[in-house]
C-alpha cells in the first residue's frame, strides 16, 4: 500500500518516507476541498499514482492513476492512522502511523455521509421529471439527478456522468439546476401542445392537457 514497504527482515510494514508525504498530501487535499471528485481531479493533474511494487517472483506492478475507488480506499484505510480494523472493531496496529487518528476519523466520517447522500438522491425518483433523459452537450454523456441539502431546503441538479466519475474539472458543463432545465422543457412542450392537431397526433386527452395547463407537471406521466 502507498506509504509503506514490507520489512524484509520481519514482514511488518515500515514507512516509505517519500510515499508517506503523498499520503499526507491526499488527506490534506480532502480536508481542504471536502469533495472526493475534486481530490481525484487534483491527483490526476499532479500525476500521482497508486503504489508500484514487485511480487515475490520479481513481477513488476506499475502504479495507476488515482480514480474515485482507489482514492476512497486510501482515505478510509485505518492502517494509515496506526490502526487495524477487524469485524468493525478498531485495534492498535504494529505499524507506525502516517496521519493522526482524528484526521482519519474526520475524513472517513465525511465520506460515509457523502455516500449516504448520494444513495438517497438515487432513491428519490419521484422528484425527477427528466430522469435518464438529458445529455451533457459537452461530453455527450447522460446526466444523473442528484441534490444537495441544506437546513429546510433541497437543491436539485442534473450532473454530468463524466464530472462524477473523472472529477469536477473534466467537464465544462458539470451540472445544471434541475428546476431551470425542467421549466425550459415544460415551456417548449406547452408551446407545441397549444396546437390542437399536435395534441390529437400525440393522443393527449383534454383532461391531461387541462392538468398540464394547470401546472400539474406529473400529468406528463400519463402519456
Amino acid at each position: 500500500m502507498l506509504g509503506y514497504d514490507v520489512d524484509p527482515a520481519g514482514g511488518r510494514l515500515v514507512i516509505n518516507e517519500k510515499e508517506s508525504g503523498r499520503v499526507r498530501g491526499i488527506f490534506a487535499l480532502f480536508l481542504q476541498h471536502h469533495c472526493l471528485r475534486t481530490v481525484v481531479a487534483e491527483l490526476v493533474r499532479l500525476r500521482w499514482k497508486t503504489k508500484s511494487w514487485k511480487s515475490q517472483n520479481g513481477t513488476a506492478h506499475a502504479g495507476r492513476p488515482f480514480a474515485k475507488t482507489s482514492s476512497r480506499r486510501l482515505l478510509t484505510n485505518a492502517v494509515y492512522a496506526g490502526k487495524v480494523e477487524h469485524r468493525g472493531a478498531m485495534y492498535a496496529g504494529e505499524q507506525a502511523a502516517i496521519i493522526e487518528f482524528r484526521c482519519g476519523e474526520q475524513v472517513h466520517a465525511e465520506l460515509r455521509a457523502s455516500r449516504r447522500a448520494d444513495a438517497g438522491a438515487i432513491r428519490a425518483p419521484q422528484n425527477v421529471l427528466l430522469a435518464g433523459l438529458p445529455l451533457c452537450k459537452s461530453c455527450q454523456r447522460p446526466t444523473i439527478p442528484t441534490y444537495t441539502a441544506k437546513p429546510g431546503r433541497r437543491y436539485r441538479y442534473y450532473v454530468c456522468q463524466t464530472a462524477r466519475q473523472k472529477g469536477w474539472s473534466s467537464c465544462p458543463t458539470k451540472s445544471v439546476p434541475a428546476r431551470m432545465i425542467e421549466e425550459a422543457v415544460l415551456d417548449q412542450l406547452g408551446t407545441a401542445l397549444r396546437v390542437p392537431e399536435t395534441r390529437e397526433r400525440l393522443n393527449v386527452s383534454d383532461a391531461v392537457w387541462q392538468a398540464f395547463q394547470g401546472g400539474t407537471a406529473s400529468s406528463c406521466a400519463l402519456w
